[in-house]
This record gives C-alpha cells, sequence and structure tokens, in this order.
C-alpha cells in the first residue's frame, strides 16, 4: 500500500499545492501543512486529549481548517465538523452529543461557537482560527506559538465522525471504529480513491461543496493523501466550478445532482465559454440524480461520469460508470462493498423489478452515537443494517432507488415515490427547484403536492401551476402528477438532500380538504 504519513508526502512534495481556495487563490503547501499540523497535534497532547477524544469543529470553507483536521487526524482523535448552518440549538446538541472536549472554530462563526460553548460542561476550551474573537476565545496561533514543528511521538489514525442530515430528525452522530493504525495507513476511501476513481500525484479535484459534509473533507483530504491537489470553493456557484475547472486545470470533481442542474440551467453561451476537457472523472452521488439531467450532463461532459452510492454509515457501496448507467438508465450500479437484499416488510427477499427495503450484509457494523435505539433499528434479526432507503434491482443486479421510507406517499393506497415526480419537473425552463411532499387529504389519505422555487423572472402564478401539473402528467401517469402546486423556497441541505422536516412543517395543522 502506497505509503498515506503525511510527513512522507511533505517531503516528496515540499512547496507543491496540497490545499487551494478556488475563489481567493489562497494556497497551503505540503509543507506548510505538515508543520502547521504537527504544531496543533503537540498542543492537542499538551491540552491532555488523548487517541479516541472528541473536538468539535465551527469552520466555513477556508485555508485554516486543513492543518486543524489533519492534526486530529494523526494525533488519534475523533473529530466532527458542525454544519454551521444549523439553529443555535442544532449546533449545541451535535457538540454536546459528540462529547468535545474541545471547540476549534473560525472567528466569523465566534458568535455561535460562543453560543454553545457556554453551556456545554464538556468543552473545556475553545480556540479561535484567524481573527481575535469578540467573545474571548483563545486564539490558536497564541496557544501553538513555540511547539514544536516535528510530529508528536504517539502518531494513530484519527477518523472523522459525521452527523447525518437529519432530513427528518434530530442528526444522528454515526461512530466510526478506530482502528488504533499507526498514522499513514490512511482511510477506506483513501485505497478507494486511488484504485476505483484513479486518484494520483498528478490529481487537480474540485470539492464545490461545505467541508462539513463527509464527501467534501474526505475526498479533498484523500486526495492529498494520493499526492494530489484539492481545489476548494468556498461555496458553490455554477459558473464559479465552470470557471475553476479551466482556470486549475481540473482532472476530477465531485458533484451532487443540484449542482448538475444550476450548471445545465446557464444560458447556452455561458457554459460554451469554458473549457473542461481536461476532466478525466466526474463524480456525483448524495442524492437520485434523475435520468434527462445526467444524460444532458454526459452530452456535455463526455463519458467521464461515475455515479456511486454510499453513506456515511459506510454499510455498503455502489458505483457505475457511463457505459454501464447508457445500459442501465436510472441505476446507481452494483455494490464494491458488501451483499444487496432486496426486502418486503416481513423480511422476505424480494425478485427483480420489486421495490423493497434495502438491506446490505457484510459490511462493517456502525453505530448512532449515544443512541441504542436508533442502531438497533437499522439492523434486523439476521445482522443486516438498512437506511431506510427503498429500491429494486433489474435482471442484472443494478441497483435503483426510489426513495426513503419515510418520504413515500400513500394515495388511495398507492404508493407514490416523490423523487419520479421531482425527476419530472426538474428540468422544467420554469422550476429552479422542486421538493414534492405528501399532505393529508380526506379522501385519498395523501395528495401529491409540489413546491417549486421558480426560476429568476418567471411569473409564478395559477396558470404557470397547471402548467407544471399538465407538463407533470405528459410524463408520468396522472394519478402521480401533483394535485397542487405552491411556490416557495425548497430547503435544501447543501449535499443536495431536500430538508423534508422543515418542509412539512409548514403544513402542520393545515387543513386536508384544501
Amino acid at each position: 500500500m502506497t505509503a498515506m504519513n503525511l510527513t512522507d508526502l511533505a517531503a516528496t512534495y515540499e512547496d507543491k499545492p496540497a490545499i487551494v481556495m478556488a475563489g481567493s487563490g489562497a494556497t497551503l503547501s505540503y509543507r506548510e501543512l505538515e508543520v502547521a499540523s504537527n504544531r496543533i497535534a503537540h498542543l492537542f497532547r499538551q491540552r491532555g486529549l488523548r487517541a479516541g477524544d472528541h473536538i468539535a469543529i465551527i469552520m466555513e470553507n477556508c485555508l485554516e481548517m486543513f492543518p486543524v483536521v489533519w492534526a486530529a487526524q494523526r494525533a488519534g482523535l475523533l473529530y466532527t465538523p458542525v454544519n454551521w448552518h444549523l439553529a443555535d440549538d442544532e449546533a449545541a446538541y451535535v457538540v454536546e452529543n459528540c462529547g468535545a472536549r474541545l471547540l476549534v472554530h473560525s472567528g466569523q462563526l465566534d458568535r455561535l461557537a460562543s453560543v454553545i460553548a457556554s453551556g456545554n460542561l464538556c468543552v473545556e476550551a475553545r480556540l479561535t482560527v484567524g481573527s481575535t474573537s469578540p467573545s474571548g476565545g483563545e486564539r490558536l496561533a497564541d496557544a501553538v506559538a513555540g511547539l514544536p514543528s516535528i510530529p508528536i511521538d504517539d502518531e494513530v489514525e484519527g477518523y472523522y465522525m459525521f452527523y447525518s442530515s437529519g432530513t427528518t430528525g434530530r442528526p444522528k452522530g454515526i461512530l466510526p471504529e478506530l482502528t488504533g493504525a499507526p498514522f499513514g495507513s490512511g482511510l477506506n476511501i483513501d485505497s478507494t480513491m486511488r484504485t476505483a476513481f484513479g486518484f494520483g500525484p498528478d490529481t487537480v479535484y474540485l470539492s464545490p461543496g461545505p467541508l462539513y459534509h463527509a464527501a467534501p473533507l474526505g475526498w479533498s483530504l484523500g486526495t492529498v493523501r494520493n499526492g494530489g491537489t484539492a481545489i476548494v470553493m468556498e461555496r458553490f456557484d455554477a459558473e464559479a466550478a465552470l470557471s475553476a475547472i479551466e482556470r486549475y486545470r481540473v482532472t476530477h470533481s465531485q458533484f451532487v445532482p443540484t449542482m448538475f442542474v444550476r450548471m445545465l440551467k446557464l444560458p447556452d453561451e455561458t457554459r460554451a465559454r469554458y473549457d473542461v476537457s481536461g476532466l478525466r472523472v466526474v463524480i456525483h452521488a448524495a442524492a437520485p440524480c434523475p435520468v434527462e439531467v445526467k444524460e444532458r450532463m454526459i452530452d456535455w461532459f463526455g463519458p467521464k461520469i461515475l455515479e456511486f452510492y454510499g453513506a456515511t454509515e459506510g454499510n455498503g457501496f455502489f458505483m457505475i460508470t457511463t457505459p454501464e448507467w447508457l445500459e442501465h438508465r436510472g441505476s446507481v450500479g452494483r455494490p464494491t462493498l458488501g451483499e444487496l437484499h432486496i426486502c418486503d416488510d416481513n423480511g422476505r427477499e424480494l425478485g427483480p423489478g420489486e421495490v423493497g427495503t434495502i438491506w446490505m450484509s457484510g459490511t462493517a457494523k456502525f453505530e448512532y452515537h449515544g443512541d441504542a435505539g436508533k442502531t438497533s433499528g437499522a439492523y434486523n434479526d439476521r445482522g443486516w443494517s438498512t437506511l431506510g432507503d427503498l429500491g429494486h434491482v433489474d435482471e442484472d443486479g443494478y441497483l435503483y432507488l426510489s426513495a426513503r421510507r419515510i418520504d413515500l406517499i400513500l394515495s388511495g393506497g398507492v404508493n407514490i415515490y416523490p423523487q419520479e415526480i421531482e425527476d419530472a419537473l426538474t428540468m422544467h425552463p420554469a422550476v429552479l427547484d422542486v421538493a414534492v411532499i405528501g399532505l393529508p387529504d380526506e379522501e385519498m389519505g395523501q395528495r401529491v403536492h409540489a413546491v417549486v422555487s421558480p426560476a429568476d423572472g418567471v411569473v409564478a402564478d395559477e396558470a404557470l401551476a397547471a402548467e407544471l401539473i399538465g407538463y407533470a402528467r405528459e410524463r408520468l401517469a396522472h394519478f402521480k402528477a401533483p394535485r397542487t402546486v405552491e411556490f416557495g423556497e425548497v430547503p435544501r441541505l447543501p449535499s443536495g438532500k431536500i430538508l423534508k422536516r422543515a418542509l412539512l412543517a409548514r403544513y402542520e395543522g393545515a387543513d386536508a380538504t384544501q
């Protein structure tokens, strides 16, 4: 296995950029990352943190986050990057639930960090990266001044501990197993990136998503582990992404389907302005991708699109190449990790074409931190695990996703999958974004309701609502088409997942006969 110890990488690559911020151009070389992360690792030990202890990180996408993360990784810590878009109490819940002893945050997020730390008995100290903390937090730069720039004596691999998106309830902490492997062994994803996705020293990887999500951070770290350069966007913007691909000669990138949609809806002349021919691999995941969207991306970028389906829980991994997908349109692939089972509600395994719950066997165990009930609910009596997703396989064993069970709409006794309707409406020129939910209905039990964010300059009125319903009926069975359409913001996580609980909360107590 290729050595993935940052000290060795820094000795090899020295002043080569490890991280570049796409917008500002700010750069952190391998040597600078090595020195800065070593000093912070010494600080962690000085503050009494040992392998298996926990820290929390609250930072926007910025260069300063990477030395902190690498320090935690080489000190054997569990570290949780917190979604700073959460409400104060939600962010505080994550930091308290993970048991973080130390909170590291940016100056820009000082207020949130101060609120979280003030009511948390576990947090022993908080350290501010960058500017002075208005609320009196200790500056990280001051704390590491004079500490050694060489590695600590007891380096061991740590692990990021992410929290599930919380689309339907409280975020769940997914507790990884610390193996005690020496620093430099790498994580599973690091090797997968090299063997399955072609990452190496000549890779330039564009990371457009927020670093508090698993793929943007994990794949940025994995790029460095494999000797490449990660180009990190401060925030996603469709045209800025195309500009970064051209300017930095990006070879690999990873997007979520909503990012594809944003790029496809740019004017033709804007899309034609940028050279994307240097891309070798375009990866997408995190949410199901409408077939039409993926077809158009393949037409534009070429047969370079690799899709994977997996989760932070690590209980399975599916992949599909462009040639495979063109033979199995809409599929997320076949398992490269674990064995797939599609089961009905009684646990009976189903055949090709039959929709059921997706279960996985033969993968490592996972647990939800501090929640034995949720952990046991993810397993059946055979030891198989599920995330609650529904799907089916075809005759060749390729998996197709239908929905999360909790999102299923039951109307007139028939199962309706919101994703199918969202896919049908997504590329309508008047639609910027769309989410479909089931609302109470006296006659049908639930009715299909679409919430649409209109594109810029579009008049959102009853005529457009009727047009969208008709557009859906042209593409779907009539019973699947929305009976009602409302215009407004679609609450969506940066990972691309629709925040269904926030959407449904708007309608609590609404008249079911409307």
